[in-house]
């Protein structure tokens, strides 16, 4: 006989999905780290800096979760990332919606493409009564980030109408 607790194995928290954003990220990062070679030397600085606080933190949360299987309280299970499924449209919807926002920024440019994918996210998320609200939060966002971005920065971001309209004005 087996001294195994069924209600213990069904409470085990599934840890698989929740390592998926932190792979990607430690993936972005080493190759970040492959493309700025060339860069300036204070670039690198600045980069392995961040870098380097982004894989500790990807190596601890790595550790927690083995050191959680290895206990017999998590398993490398995914199914908390479809589940509660009636969210499931919403967060496909919202997939959806960056996979535009990539494809789409660099002919609607960095501002006017950031304000619709932000408009629509919140409401996608939200629901139709937070219209105005996001309307008004996005366009907030959207200049936001073109003035430190654009105007302050200098970043080199694609233009749109939107930049191409502020150039002729400023």
């Amino acid at each position: 006989m087996s001294n195994a607790n069924p209600d213990r194995a069904q409470s085990k928290k599934s840890v698989g999905g929740q390592l998926i954003i932190p792979a990607f990220a430690l993936l972005f990062t080493l190759y970040y780290f492959y493309t700025i070679i060339d860069s300036p030397w204070t670039a690198q600085v600045s980069a392995f800096f961040i870098g380097s606080v982004l894989i500790v933190l990807v190596l601890i949360f790595a550790a927690r979760a083995l050191r959680s299987v290895r206990r017999a309280q998590a398993d490398w299970g995914v199914g908390d990332l479809i589940a509660p499924r009636s969210i499931l449209p919403r967060r496909l919807g919202l997939l959806a919606l960056t996979v535009g926002y990539i494809v789409l920024l660099e002919w609607g440019g960095f501002t006017l493409t950031t304000f619709v994918y932000l408009a629509c996210a919140m409401v996608l998320l939200g629901g139709t009564r937070v219209t105005r609200p996001a309307i008004i939060l996005a366009a907030a966002f959207s200049i936001g980030g073109y003035l430190l971005f654009v105007a302050a920065f200098k970043t080199r971001f694609p233009a749109g109408p939107f930049e191409q309209m502020m150039g002729v004005l400023f």
